[in-house]
This record gives structure tokens, sequence and C-alpha cells, in this order.
């Protein structure tokens, strides 16, 4: 298990570069300069020239990218043409709200999804089997946004439930958190029906109905756990696209997280921040899945000793 671990994070140096060069490539490719959007709209174009030396955006892409990973290589990530704070404060600060949105969407929509599974699958080809299936098909087709905007509506605006937009108590986390995790829990419930409805098919379940015990204890002793792998690598990835698919979310509700960051690091063409944001996304998601294959050894052994 630990060469296994040591491999999976020895993955992670292939996975920067491409991360980085990418994402360096895509920003610096697109159209709009930040050294006119430092100067303003009164200024020269000796001033413009003047500001594009000073973030040394007068040097060739590809020396810029050198000089890019020679200063993450020690550990700086730049500074934000936007606020000349450094991207690491700028980002850590955003951090842990984007953190407790994606956490409290991935509980909540396990805990959906994985119920919602087990008595869909218990009850197949019922009445609340198909009505499960139904919303879970909703669930994914629509657009966070969309959603995120129609429970604004409702809830903020005509009921006056919760807040619109903002972090502060748990009222002002339940719109975006339901928002974010509506597409995972469809995912998730659908992934554990068709998971444990495979299991049920097995001998060994017919075998445990056969010694009289209650359909509870087979269910949840001898079934669930079998059909717990797919399911956790469906969490494991949806924790990880929660984290990078919150832009949206904390978009439409003013959430103070990485996610808007970016958002307004890219109108802002603040380059450094939005590599920055996008480098430690797609490391969280790394970690995450390594965090998956962890727990693959604790539910099965089987596959620790392989």
């Amino acid at each position: 298990m630990l060469q296994h671990i040591v491999r999976r994070l020895l993955y992670l140096i292939p996975i920067f570069f491409g991360v980085t060069f990418i994402s360096f490539v895509t920003l610096h490719l697109s159209p709009g300069d930040p050294a006119e959007l430092l100067a303003g709209e009164d200024a020269t174009q000796e001033d413009i020239l003047a500001i594009r030396r000073q973030l040394g955006l007068d040097k060739p892409l590809l020396v810029q990218y050198l000089v890019y990973l020679k200063n993450v290589a020690r550990g700086d990530l730049g500074t934000s043409i936007r606020t000349q704070r450094t991207v690491l404060r700028e980002v850590f600060a955003r951090y842990p709200a984007t953190l407790e949105l994606a956490g409290t969407s991935v509980i909540v929509a396990s805990i959906i999804g994985f119920f919602a599974g087990i008595i869909a699958a218990k009850n197949q080809n019922s009445f609340f089997d198909y009505g499960s299936m139904i919303v879970s098909l909703f669930g994914i087709s629509m657009p966070i946004f969309w959603l995120g905007l129609m429970l604004m509506l409702l809830f903020a605006v005509i009921l006056g439930w919760f807040p619109a937009v903002g972090r502060g108590g748990i009222s002002h986390l339940v719109l975006p958190a339901i928002s974010l995790g509506a597409n995972s829990a469809a995912v998730i419930a659908r992934m554990t029906r068709s998971s444990l409805l495979e299991v049920i098919r097995q001998d060994y379940i017919q075998t445990a109905r056969a010694k009289g015990l209650a359909e509870r204890v087979v269910i949840f002793k001898h079934a669930v756990r079998n059909a717990l792998i797919p399911v956790i690598t469906v969490m494991g990835i949806q924790f990880g696209y929660l984290l990078s698919g919150s832009v949206l979310t904390e978009t439409v509700f003013a959430w103070p997280g990485v996610g808007r960051l970016m958002v307004q690091s890219i109108y802002a063409r603040d380059y450094p921040v939005v590599q920055g944001a996008i480098l430690l996304v797609a490391i969280n998601f790394v970690l995450v899945n390594l965090l998956v294959d962890i727990l693959y050894g604790y539910i099965n052994p089987r596959i620790r000793v392989e």
C-alpha cells in the first residue's frame, strides 16, 4: 500500500507540468492585456509598454513559462496583478469557503444519493424506484447555474426563507449546497442502485436469505459492503468535481470562494491568481482520488493484498 501511495504521489509531477502548461498558454493566448487594464483608459502606449516590462509580459511565452516554473519550485506562485498580494495569500484566503461549500455539498449528496439508491434497489420496479430514477435524471440534466437561480427565486425572493447571496451562518449555506450537490446526489443514487442490484443477484445473498436473516441484515451487512467500491469511486470523483465545479455556484450566490476568485481574476486578466487557483484544484482532485484508493483497501481486503 505504501508503494502504491508513493507511486500515485509521483503521478503529481506530470500532472503538475500538464496543468501549469495548459493553463499558462491558454490564459496568455486569450484576448485582453492586463497591462492595458492596469494602465487605465488614458494611458499612453509608452505607459503600457513600461507596465508590460515590469510584469515580464514582454518576454517570449516559453521564457515566461520557465520563469513561472522556477518560481513555483521555490514555493512562489507569483503576485496578484490586481491586488498586489501574493497568490498563495489570495487563494488560501478563499479556500476555506470553497472547502466548506464543497464538503457540505458532497455530504448531503452522498447521504441522499446513497439511501435513495439503496431503497430504489431494494424495491426494484416499484413506484419509488421509477420515481427516484426520474428525479435523478432531472438532477443530472439541470445546469448548476439554472438550478441555483430557481432556488434563489423561490426560497429567497418569493418565500424569503434563506438569504440569496453571501457567506454567513448555516442559512447562507443551504441554497448553494443544494444547488451544487443536486447533480452529484443524482449520480451517486444511480450508481448505488446499479451496483447494489448487481450484488443482490449473487448466490451468497440468496444463501443469507435462506438462513432466515432479516432483510435489513442481508442488505446492510452483506450486500452494501460489497457494493460500496464503485460508489466510493463516484463519491471521490464527485468531491473533486465539486471543488472545481463550485465556480458557477459561487458566482451565482456571491460565495467568497476560490471559484468566484477565479472568475474575478479572469475578467481582470490576473494570470498568476488564475494559474494558482487552477493548480490548487488539480492537486485537490488527485489527492482526493488517492484517498479513495486508500479507502479501497479498508473496504475490500483483497484489493489491499493485490
